[in-house]
């Protein structure tokens, strides 16, 4: 009997790995932050947390009040470092949300596995797995007019790259990609070769955009790339 249930134990950990990594697959395909090993270790975890707080629970169930949920729970509240960790800023946006929300899915999946709720576990892991790979695809499809890249030389002032991020942010364009260099052509080296990758979330027309960056004092010229 001891031994059966120590093998449903190590079926749960196993399936909390397996369901994890699915996950984790997705977001290592991507490049993320948080990839494989990490969607993995906090699946594991969770489950291992899961499974410890019911079996304390067993060991004094009616001899006090004690709630089973407590220690399962700080995983959702505790989750929230590692999601933290993911979230960067660039400029005037912010990435790596849905990377945190996997994580803190991901927890929730390795909550459920340890409980036993294996079907909500598993179909969890499917819807997931399908709105990371699937949405994001009819997003590149519904977006792929608006993107357009800008060729900006600009002084090398902080400045001045503040007020490009200004101009865009009043025109709603998103900045998705930004690569700075000096400008090795120009003698002072006091200039910067800015190239930008945009999204034209109001599709404004380029030449308007262009135009109005012409218009800031330290951009010296703004090509379409």
């Amino acid at each position: 009997m001891e031994l059966e249930y120590d093998l449903i134990i190590l079926g749960k950990l196993a399936m909390s790995c397996i369901l994890g990594g699915i996950i984790g697959y997705e977001r290592e395909s991507k490049n993320k932050s948080a990839g494989l090993r990490t969607n993995v270790l906090v699946c594991l975890g969770s489950c291992l947390i899961m499974i410890l707080s019911l079996e304390l629970y067993a060991g004094v169930e009616g001899k006090t009040n004690a709630d089973p949920a407590r220690l399962a729970a700080q995983v959702v509240s505790g989750i929230g470092f590692l999601g933290a960790g993911a979230i960067m800023k660039e400029g005037l946006n912010v990435t790596g949300l849905t990377t945190a929300a996997c994580l803190w899915v991901v927890a929730g999946v390795g909550l459920a596995v340890g409980a036993g709720h294996y079907t909500g576990a598993v179909a969890t892991t499917v819807f997931v797995f399908g709105v990371l790979a699937l949405l994001a695809r009819l997003d590149s499809f519904l977006a792929i007019d608006k993107h357009f890249s800008v060729r900006l030389i600009i002084n090398n002032k902080p400045e001045a790259l503040e007020e490009v991020y200004d101009v865009l942010h009043r025109h709603e364009v998103k900045v998705r990609n930004v690569k700075l260099k000096a400008a090795q052509r120009i003698t002072d080296g006091n200039q910067l070769i800015v190239a930008m990758e945009l999204l034209n979330t109001k599709n404004i027309p380029e030449p308007i955009i262009v135009s109005t960056l012409n218009g800031i004092p330290d951009v010296l010229s703004v090509e379409l790339d």
